[in-house]
């Protein structure tokens, strides 16, 4: 069974993190979502973004995820794709040194990268955005640029590809990066 990392933390944001899960779990992958400092079987706690017409979106207490790996036994040769979360975890998930070394080998590797909403966070501070264009929550914007990398604006159900770097401004961008990260993977869907 292939298998994908999903790297998340404590506020990861919900429907970024279990939308993602499940659907590729449905596909037939083997999804290890791990975070930093936790085991298989510990929970983390999602967040729910909301956009109701504020000038920044709501936050509000989401539910408990069980991680299904320990961080620790992370092996990048047993993975074919990374799917980096959302919300409020990569803020500090970042700071963890085998985070950024596991990303940038996915991201030199060629192997497919889905950052979505602030997950583009962990991309600025695994030094991995030179010459790359993503998009990501407009808030995060700025880092990109100083990272060198090039912000697209795009509606929040859109993505932008840029080689094995798939992204997607928030979670209404759901449906486009997974459609992107599994195409990126060589999944064919056929209906």
């Amino acid at each position: 069974m292939k298998k994908i990392l999903l790297l998340a933390g404590d506020y990861t944001e919900d429907y970024e993190t279990m939308v993602p899960f499940q659907a590729l779990s449905m596909l037939g992958y083997q999804v290890d979502a791990v975070c930093p400092d936790k085991k298989a079987g510990d929970l983390i706690r999602t967040s729910i973004h909301d956009f109701e017409g504020d000038q920044t979106y709501s936050e509000k207490r989401g539910h408990n995820f069980a991680l299904t790996k320990t961080f620790e036994e992370v092996e990048f040769d047993d993975y074919v794709g990374l799917f980096i979360t959302g919300g409020r975890s990569p803020e500090y998930i970042r700071l963890n040194n085998k985070v950024l070394t596991l990303v940038k080998m996915f991201v030199k590797s060629g192997k497919p990268v889905a950052a979505i909403c602030h997950a583009v966070q962990v991309l600025t501070a695994a030094d991995v955005l030179h010459g790359r264009k993503v998009t990501c929550y407009p808030a995060c914007s700025p880092d990109v640029a100083l990272a060198g990398g090039t912000y697209v604006e795009v509606a929040p159900d859109q993505s932008v590809v840029d080689g094995n770097l798939i992204t997607s401004p928030a979670w209404p961008g759901n449906t486009a990066i997974l459609r992107d990260f599994v195409k990126a993977l060589g999944c064919r869907i056929e209906i």
